[in-house]
């Protein structure tokens, strides 16, 4: 199952204090981008944080879970609290602030 092109713009709009906020679609499923680094992905309608240590701190105790099969661990974030847009707006803050910034991409020849 893929991820809903509604769910992706229902989470970008909640996001949307977030000036840098954006979406790329991968394989059916979506990346979100905060400042260029990839913060979150949402695969089957779920979404999946990065972890970080101020996200664990913001969350408490997150329920952590594989974006796709063979993934590594990500926090994943239900439904109900997506509703919370200023929550969610500074979950993803927290977590692009945490992230090291991404690297610049060499020119093609």
């Amino acid at each position: 199952m893929s991820t809903r092109a509604e769910t992706v713009e229902f989470l970008t709009d909640q996001l949307s204090a977030l000036p840098t906020i954006r979406s790329r679609k991968m394989f059916g499923e979506y990346c979100l981008y905060c400042d260029d680094k990839p913060v979150a992905f949402v695969c089957d309608d779920e979404l999946f944080v990065k972890p970080t240590d101020a996200g664990r701190g913001y969350l408490g105790d997150p329920d952590e879970a594989p974006a796709y099969p063979g993934s590594k661990l990500y926090f994943r974030v239900s439904g109900d609290r997506w509703e919370d847009r200023e929550w969610l707006t500074a979950l993803i803050d927290l977590t692009a602030a945490a992230l090291p910034a991404p690297r610049p991409k060499k020119p093609r020849k």
